[in-house]
């Protein structure tokens, strides 16, 4: 079966609109990750004045340990995302007052 509802079915022409969604707003949540990981990265590391077609030597260090911590950050962010969800019972957006 396919991520989007086709194969093996009985209704085998139609989508599954459920799948679509699920995986357009999963494009969403990674292209904004990318264009904040890109932003911010770019600010720190890059001088506002090019003077050269390619990164430099230090530039090209700095992105790599931006993108290294912007991704460590990331991730525990999400676990601890998924800590405080599962102890609140499990709720979607578990988080109360």
């Amino acid at each position: 079966m396919s991520f989007l509802g086709r194969g093996s079915t009985p209704n085998a022409g139609a989508i599954n609109q459920e799948r679509v969604d699920m995986a357009t707003q999963e494009l969403d949540m990674i292209t904004d990750i990318f264009n904040r990981l890109v932003s911010s990265c770019h600010a720190k590391c890059i001088s506002p004045r090019y003077a050269e077609g390619d990164l430099n030597k230090g530039e090209s260090v700095c992105i790599d340990r931006c993108v290294a911590k912007f991704f460590e950050v990331n991730k525990k962010v999400g676990e601890k995302m998924q800590a405080v969800g599962a102890a609140a019972g499990g709720n979607p957006g578990g988080f109360s007052l």
